[in-house]
């Protein structure tokens, strides 16, 4: 699809301003593909008449947002169930280990999943604790789910998907176990979800509580921003952990050269740790 620079860039900034990424130019490939049910629901053919409709005044109270509509289309939210499984793994094998030594005395957990798109990770997360729920017993775990998108949120909450969906990352085993088929789809069970929650939320914001996450997942979230909107969230992310914390970011993420606020934890690729030396003696004292 042949774009204007003008509309172009009118998108790129329609799309920085609410969610902070950069729309560079090799990702202009998207625009088309992502829009395309947008084009095809107001009737129009090419970006420009879409700018148009942008600047338009929306009194009617029963309209939609267009502008949150192009952002919500541009946005990417590919994931999956145990996603990365590799570096995933680290989590029952090496950190909820970790992080259950250090919280033996109050037995709660806290995790937070920033950008979880459609849920799948937060639920990942659940189906861990209760396939293992002997040595979870008595412990109050809560697992939150984040993300800019309200479409995602939604299908979240739900917490029901398609055939295509619950076979990406998941065997068979867990399907049976984990979700019953419905004439809708596949529906994860409260089983999994009693201990998970959504809400919507952009990762430049103010955090959901302050120093509360044990762990926090930021998972190919960043890569689209500037340094100095890197910079923000990762002070977004410091401040709503605990200082012993644990924070994962995508495999194609790293916080060296980024901010001082985190740095690698030792022995665990993709997995960061606060660099404030005196709350970290403060946690281990």
């Amino acid at each position: 699809m042949e774009v204007s620079q003008a509309s172009y860039q009118i998108i790129a900034d329609l799309l920085a301003s609410r969610t902070g990424q950069h729309l560079t130019e090799s990702r202009r490939w998207r625009i088309g593909t992502a829009l395309a049910g947008i084009f095809r629901e107001h009737g129009i053919s090419n970006l420009d008449q879409l700018v148009c409709l942008l600047d338009e005044p929306r009194r009617r109270s029963h309209d939609r947002d267009l502008a949150t509509e192009v952002v919500e289309a541009l946005l990417n939210n590919e994931t999956y169930f145990f996603r990365d499984k590799p570096t995933f793994d680290q989590i029952p094998d090496d950190v909820l280990p970790e992080l259950a030594r250090r919280r033996a005395q109050t037995k709660r957990l806290s995790i937070w999943c920033a950008g979880c798109s459609t849920g799948q990770e937060v639920h990942s997360l659940a189906m861990l604790f209760e396939d293992n729920k002997d040595k979870w017993n008595g412990w109050t775990i809560d697992i939150l789910g984040t993300d800019i998108s309200h479409r995602a949120i939604r299908t979240a909450r739900t917490g029901l998907y398609t055939q295509f969906e619950v076979q990406r990352g998941l065997g068979v085993a867990q399907m049976l176990r984990h979700f019953e088929e419905t004439p809708g789809g596949w529906q994860i069970l409260d089983h999994v979800r009693h201990i998970t929650r959504f809400q919507q939320h952009n990762v430049l914001n103010d955090p959901p509580a302050r120093a509360r996450f044990d762990l926090v997942l930021c998972r190919n979230v960043l890569l689209y921003f500037t340094q100095e909107t890197r910079e923000a969230a990762f002070a977004r992310l410091a401040s709503a952990m605990t200082n012993d914390g644990f924070l994962m970011l995508g495999a194609g993420e790293t916080v060296v050269g980024q901010t001082r606020d985190f740095e690698p934890s030792v022995g665990r690729p993709s997995m960061y740790e606060r660099t404030d030396a005196t709350a970290r003696l403060r946690a281990t004292a």
